[in-house]
């Protein structure tokens, strides 16, 4: 039986004001999984209303209160696993170790979030006046707005909130409709179960016919102060443009075209095997998944066997195999559009070295493509599946170049046995994250992760997020009554 879900509206669970539902499908099975309330412009007023009325208090609560909320819904949603490995099968097709890593990382961002509720903020200023004092303190901004994606959804779900609630703002999310229980719901169960008070994080889940509408009642509402967005590039830019209409800073994480660089002094079957977890981890749907895979010419040949060999072993289908490596993608439709994309290679010059092919459902099976030429849709597109292009290069400024020729800027890998080597290729690399012999894959929660270019603006984790989502305020103490010319 399909779960029901309402809205998360100051504490409350209620169903839309229209009595509207959207249905929450199972990528693998194509079952309803779930029906969710069907939010409209006049819920995200409520959401607002209640948002703005709780943000007082809870910017004026002490930061050890605040932060034993956020150390008691991190234990929370540890002890979730199963719940959540189930929950994301279900909703995103996601596998069952993918689930388990969502949960640790997730419950980490929430602890070093607390961590940096009560850490110092501010500094001491000098001033020009005899005996005054000069502060510059951090303080929280208001509402925030924060959409969620589907692709991590535990992982960013708690990301789209943890800074802006850690700094003392209150929040509405908007979460995916691939994904609304996982990145939304299930996040604010556990905070309310951790005694996070009511208004603080309200929930509006909507129809996807409506996902335009709804964004923009809640951007353009004044009570919103910034906002907070992780998804696609083209999705990114109307978001940033609402935003920047309305004069409120946006934190962006947008799509990745991510090179893993495997330079002539790496260990090949370290290389193989990092990239194969690059490449394919969640199926590829991470948005620092290595698209294109750079190898050193001298290289080449052994990389290009031992790497199709172990791809071609990777088990794809059901997420709750236990042996399943590469699951479903989030929709048939996205499956097709990876086929689509593969397609189009292949009639313009690429070589299919392993997989390709038409899926089956939403399931594509893991895929190599070397020869891709530029003309390609694939050579610029952010794949986002189970597909990479194999490339190789006769040297480092050469792997530079095809490295940055891209608009996106989010992460980039480089493979090597010598550091020194490694870290001068990786100074050259116009990415916000680069990764020393590892690949492109990562994320830790003191970090600052994001990107340049067109992957977005803006930093996530340790007290990146919190400058992130509060306000330099300057403010000074006169120790003795000023003079005035007039």
């Amino acid at each position: 039986m399909a779960i029901t879900r309402d809205l998360l509206i100051g504490g409350k669970d209620v169903p839309a004001t229209s009595g509207r539902t959207a249905e929450d499908l199972d990528p693998y099975t194509g079952e309803v999984y779930a029906t969710v309330a069907a939010a409209g412009p006049e819920d995200v007023r409520r959401a607002v209303d209640a948002a703005d009325a709780a943000f007082e208090e809870w910017a004026a609560l002490t930061p050890f209160a605040r932060r034993a909320i956020f150390f008691k819904a991190a234990d929370l949603l540890e002890g979730r696993g199963d719940q959540v490995a189930d929950i994301m099968a279900r909703e995103a097709g996601g596998t069952r170790p993918w689930a388990y890593f969502n949960v640790a990382l997730a419950a980490n961002i929430l602890r070093e979030a607390a961590a940096a509720i009560t850490a110092p903020r501010g500094e001491v200023l000098s001033s020009q006046k005899e005996g005054a004092l000069g502060l510059a303190v951090r303080e929280p901004l208001g509402v925030v707005a924060a959409f969620a994606p589907w692709n991590a959804p535990v992982i960013l779900g708690v990301r789209a909130v943890a800074a802006p609630l850690a700094a003392g703002n209150t929040v509405v999310v908007k979460p995916s409709e691939d994904a609304p229980i996982a990145c939304g719901l299930l996040v604010a169960d556990v905070f309310r179960e951790a005694g996070l008070p009511d208004g603080v994080l309200n929930v509006v889940t909507n129809a996807p016919e409506d996902a335009a509408e709804i964004a923009e009642a809640l951007i353009s509402d004044a009570r919103v102060r910034a906002v907070n967005f992780t998804g696609s590039t083209g999705v990114g830019r109307i978001i940033g443009e609402h935003a920047a209409r309305h004069l409120k800073p946006a934190v962006l994480e947008l799509g990745g075209k991510n090179a893993v660089i495997v330079l002539d002094d790496a260990d090949v079957d370290y290389a193989v095997d990092a990239v194969t977890f690059s490449v394919f981890m969640n199926a590829g749907q991470i948005c620092m998944s290595g698209d294109r895979i750079l190898v050193h010419e001298s290289l080449a040949a052994e990389f290009a066997q031992k790497f199709t060999a172990k791809v071609a072993t990777l088990q794809a289908g059901d997420p709750n195999h236990p042996h399943t490596v590469v699951g479903p993608l989030v929709s048939a439709d996205a499956a097709q559009r990876i086929a689509a994309l593969v397609k189009d290679a292949v009639a313009k010059g690429a070589t299919v070295l392993t997989g390709g092919g038409q899926p089956e459902g939403a399931v594509h099976p893991a895929t190599v493509l070397t020869d891709v030429p530029e003309d390609a849709d694939l050579y610029y597109q952010e794949s986002f599946g189970p597909v990479c292009v194999l490339q190789s290069f006769a040297d480092d400024a050469t792997a530079v170049a095809a490295a940055n020729d891209t608009d996106n800027g989010l992460s980039c890998g480089v493979i090597t046995e010598n550091a020194t080597h490694g870290l001068a290729v990786a100074r050259r690399i116009r990415t916000g994250i680069v990764h020393v012999n590892d690949q492109s894959v990562a994320d830790e929660p003191m970090a600052p992760f994001g990107g340049v270019k067109a992957s977005g603006y803006g930093r996530f984790g340790g007290r990146w997020g919190i400058e992130a989502f509060s306000n330099t305020r300057w403010v000074t103490i006169a120790g003795q009554q000023s003079h005035f010319p007039f």
